[in-house]
């Protein structure tokens, strides 16, 4: 966790900055082959050098960025568990509870379909 001290440690709030950390935590518990590393001031994970999934911060919500090919495969179900969504980001809010099987689905699908990438993006 040392990795996200310093992003974890800007977050104000601390019920805000506890809820990234479980996420965090969660990620590296569950797949601890992934690199946790931070770019752009964000949390991310990697897998032989490709982008897996990411994490920011807002006031009203936590964002997850599994890429525009993990947002469209994901879609329907992202919508089903009632969380906003961009082409490029769901946003969970403070308020509502982590839907971890969804979180999980997205980073092996991230794993198994980027096996071969070359690149950090898509």
């Amino acid at each position: 966790m040392e990795v996200f001290a310093e992003f974890l440690n800007n977050i104000d709030n601390p019920n805000h900055r506890a809820r990234m950390e479980d996420v965090l935590s969660w990620v590296m518990k569950k797949f601890p082959n992934l690199s946790p590393t931070q770019k752009w001031n964000q949390p991310m994970f990697t897998d032989h050098g490709t982008y897996i999934i990411g994490f920011s911060i807002s006031k009203k919500h936590m964002a997850v960025s599994p890429e525009q090919a993990g947002m469209s495969r994901f879609s329907d179900e992202i919508s089903k568990v009632g969380y906003d969504q961009t082409k490029e980001i769901v946003r969970i809010p403070w308020d509502r509870p982590i839907e971890y099987s969804l979180l999980e689905k997205m980073i092996e699908f991230n794993m198994m379909d980027k096996a071969t990438c070359t690149t950090f993006w898509r």
